[in-house]
């Protein structure tokens, strides 16, 4: 079964139509579309709805009997975090992911990098155990700590999966499958969310994770993530083959070239990577800034109670 998003209804044709070079074609792409043609009837959208739905009960709990929770963890995960994948997914947007690559390239930045970064920082996990009743609460510790999950959330496992991965989708045949078929094309969108949480959740998330490594080697390796955008983003620009084998010149869009289109697909990246990549990483030097000041606080609370407890020996004797 061919994938072609509801917008392109408009134009008729039947699917097989557009893949094999019908006249009808999808309309232009326009701001105005991205901002009407909604889809609210996804399998993602209802995940997001309820993801929102919990994490606010969640905090609705912790209100009730006094606790307190940060307002820009929950802004985090519901703005740029969930908020980030539905402007992606279910707004017009996504409705031109299989039409035009650079649009599925905005799509992969966002669900693989921005969104998963502000999860984190919105600290679900955490969340979830200061609400949950004792047995749900052991099974998500248990969960938390599994080998499958230390092996998962270990930096340099997260970091394999998260450069090999891209290669491995765009260089191979697997990219035209999610093309011709709408269940591959969601699963690369649940793919890339997963991916970007498993390597951020380790470096800059606030839940607590077996292994964590120490700020210095989470900086490390942040700094070694940054080109691998840049190279992915000039080699899709470079490159002699277009991605996705003859979908897009079978679509006929006579308001956009294919190679062209790549082009600008391979520069979102390359750009995109880089603004992201710098933006998270001064996101882990002031997590990291804000940690030492805590530690130096709590030194220096012990060294009052050892010269307090000094001073009343003193006075003892």
């Amino acid at each position: 079964m061919l994938h072609v998003d509801p917008i392109f209804a408009a134009t008729s044709v039947a699917p097989a139509t557009l893949a094999t070079g019908g006249e009808a074609v999808p309309p232009p792409f326009t701001v105005a579309r991205v901002l009407t043609e909604t889809r609210l009837d996804s399998w993602l959208a209802l995940g997001l709805v309820l993801a929102a739905g919990l994490y606010l009960y969640g905090v609705y709990r912790l209100r009730l009997r006094g606790d307190r929770w940060p307002v820009v963890r929950t802004v985090c995960f519901l703005v740029p975090g969930l908020g980030g994948i539905a402007a992606v997914t279910v707004s017009g947007l996504g409705a031109y992911d299989t039409a035009l690559l650079s649009v599925h390239m905005v799509q992969h930045m966002v669900l693989s990098m921005i969104a998963p970064i502000f999860l984190a920082l919105g600290a679900p996990v955490t969340l979830a155990l200061r609400t949950l009743p004792v047995r749900p609460r052991k099974r998500l510790l248990a969960i938390v700590h599994s080998r499958i999950a230390r092996v998962y959330s270990f930096p340099l496992v997260a970091f394999a999966i998260f450069v090999v991965n891209p290669f491995a989708l765009y260089f191979t045949g697997l990219y035209e499958i999610t093309l011709r078929h709408e269940w591959a094309h969601e699963l690369v969108h649940a793919h890339f969310i997963m991916t970007g949480c498993v390597f951020f959740w380790p470096l800059l998330g606030l839940d607590p994770l077996p292994g964590r490594w120490p700020y210095p080697a989470r900086a490390l390796l942040m700094l070694l993530s940054v080109p691998f955008h840049t190279v992915l983003g000039l080699t899709i620009m470079q490159s002699t083959v277009l991605l996705g084998g003859d979908w897009y010149p079978s679509l006929h869009l006579s308001w956009s070239d294919p190679w062209n289109d790549q082009v600008v697909a391979g520069g979102v990246l390359w750009a995109g990577g880089e603004f992201v990549s710098v933006t998270m990483l001064a996101v882990l030097v002031v997590q990291w800034i804000k940690q030492s000041e805590r530690e130096a606080r709590r030194l220096d609370r012990e060294l009052d109670r050892q010269e307090a407890r000094e001073r009343a020996a003193e006075a003892s004797a």
